[in-house]
C-alpha cells in the first residue's frame, strides 16, 4: 500500500518522530467510543470479517494532508477508504453545538477514526471519522462560508501574543478567544517575550488584557530566553509577575494541559509558539524564525500540523502562524467572551442597536454605570461589526 502523491517529497519516518504521544496519553470521550462501535457495525456488515481489522485511532500529525494515526497496536500512516472521500460519512462541527452530520475525507489532527489496518500491512485505511467533541476553525474566506478545522477535541486554545516595545493591541486575543468559546473550547492567554517590553510597557499590558477578557483570565507571562539565561532579567519579571498577580514562566504553561489534556497554540507568526514549545518539551525540537523588525512579524517555522507531548504534562496541538482569524457566524462565542455586554444588550430599544448612538441603547447604560470598562467595550463593538460586515458577503442561501 502507497501513498498517492507522496513521491512529490518523502514524508518523514514514523520512527524519526520522537515528539508524537503515545496513544495511553489521549482519550476519547464516551460519545466517540459508542460512535466507533457503531462504525465498526456498518464495516461489518459491508464486509463480513473486517471486524479483527478494525482499531479506534486518533489522529496525530498531518503532512500535506496525509495522516500519522496513533492506535493500542501502536502509529501507522493511513490513506482514506474510498466511500469517505466520496463523502459518504465523516465529522461534522463542534459537538458542543451538537451538530454532527455529512463530511468528507477533510480530517484534521486531534480526530478519532474509525481505521482498519489489513493484515501484514504497516499502512492502514480510515473507513470513518467520529463525531468531534470540539472544532478549532476558522472562516476560509469566500462568499460560501467555508471553514478550516485547525484541530478537532481539543479542550483548551492558548493564545499566544508576543510582547514589544510598543503596546499591544487585544483584538487578535480577543478573536481567537471568541472562536475557541464558540467552537467548544476555553481559553488561556500567554504573554510571550515579556524581557522585549519596557516595564511600564508590560504593566500596561497586562492591565489592558484584564480589562478585555476580565479578572479571572487565565494569564500566563513567559521569556524563554530570560527563562533560558537564568540572570537578573528572569529574577526582575518573575517578581514583576508576582506584583501583578499574573502567572509567571514554563512551568505555568505546563499547568495549563496537565496529563490526559490537549491543547492548541494559536498565534500570529512571530508570536513565539514554537520556542514556547520548545521550552516545554526541554528541547529544541521545533524550528524557530527569526521577526522582521519592521513589522515584528515572522515567518512559519511550523509545516505540519501535529501533537507534541509535553513531560510532565498533557499533549499539545502545534499549529502554523495564522495571518488572519477572520470571524464569521461566531455570534455565540462573542456572547461567552463577553457575557456582561450580551446581558446587557438585550435591554436595548433597537434589535439591531450598535451600541454606538442609538436611543434606548441598554449597553451604552451598562457602561456609564460601571458594568464593564470602556476597553472592554471598544473590543466587542470591533469584533461584532466586522462579523456583520463579513455576514453580508456571505450568499443568501448559507446557513451559519
Amino acid at each position: 500500500m502507497a501513498l498517492e502523491g507522496a513521491s512529490q517529497a518523502p514524508l518523514p519516518e514514523l520512527s524519526t518522530l520522537c515528539d508524537l504521544p503515545d496513544f495511553a496519553e489521549l482519550a476519547a470521550s464516551g460519545r466517540q467510543r459508542a460512535a466507533f462501535g457503531e462504525a465498526c457495525a456498518r464495516a461489518e456488515a459491508a464486509l463480513p470479517g473486517i471486524t479483527p481489522e478494525l482499531v479506534m485511532g486518533c489522529v496525530v500529525r498531518l503532512d500535506r494532508g496525509f495522516p500519522a494515526v496513533a492506535s493500542e497496536r501502536g502509529t501507522f500512516r493511513a490513506e482514506f477508504a474510498a466511500r469517505l472521500t466520496k463523502g459518504r460519512t465523516g465529522a461534522g462541527r463542534s459537538g458542543a453545538a451538537g451538530q454532527t452530520g455529512e463530511g468528507s475525507s477533510r480530517v484534521a489532527v486531534g480526530d478519532w477514526v474509525c481505521a482498519r489496518v489489513p493484515e501484514g500491512h504497516d499502512m492502514g485505511l480510515i473507513e470513518e471519522i467520529l463525531p468531534r467533541e470540539s472544532d478549532i476553525a476558522r472562516w476560509r474566506g469566500g462568499s460560501r462560508g467555508e471553514r478550516q478545522t485547525l484541530a478537532a477535541n481539543v479542550g483548551l486554545v492558548i493564545v499566544a501574543q508576543a510582547l514589544g516595545e510598543r503596546p499591544i493591541s487585544c483584538d487578535r486575543i480577543a478573536r481567537s478567544a471568541v472562536i475557541a468559546r464558540d467552537c467548544g473550547a476555553a481559553f488561556a492567554v500567554v504573554l510571550t517575550k515579556a524581557d522585549r517590553a519596557p516595564r511600564e510597557v508590560l504593566v500596561s499590558d497586562v492591565r489592558l488584557v484584564r480589562e478585555v477578557l476580565g479578572e479571572d483570565l487565565r494569564l500566563v507571562l513567559t521569556s524563554s530566553a530570560a527563562e533560558r539565561e537564568q540572570g537578573n532579567k528572569a529574577g526582575e519579571l518573575r517578581g514583576l509577575a508576582r506584583d501583578l498577580e499574573v502567572a509567571w514562566g514554563t512551568d505555568a504553561v505546563r499547568a495549563l494541559v496537565p496529563a490526559g489534556a490537549v491543547a492548541i497554540v494559536l498565534g500570529e507568526s512571530g508570536a513565539g509558539k514554537s520556542t514556547l514549545l520548545n521550552a516545554l518539551l526541554g528541547t529544541d525540537l521545533l524550528e524557530t524564525g527569526a521577526v522582521r523588525e519592521v513589522d515584528d512579524m515572522g515567518r512559519h517555522t511550523t509545516v505540519a500540523r501535529r501533537m507534541v507531548s509535553v513531560p510532565g504534562g498533557g499533549v499539545i496541538v502545534d499549529e502554523p502562524g495564522l495571518r488572519s482569524l477572520p470571524l464569521v457566524g461566531h455570534e455565540r462565542g462573542l456572547a461567552m467572551v463577553f457575557p456582561h455586554i450580551a446581558e446587557a444588550a438585550a435591554n436595548c430599544r433597537f434589535r439591531d442597536c450598535t451600541h454606538t448612538h442609538e436611543p434606548g441603547c441598554g449597553v451604552r447604560a451598562a457602561l456609564a454605570a460601571g458594568a464593564f470598562p470602556e476597553a472592554r467595550l471598544s473590543c466587542y463593538l470591533s469584533l461584532a461589526a466586522e462579523m456583520r460586515e463579513s455576514a453580508g458577503t456571505l450568499d443568501p442561501d448559507v446557513v451559519l
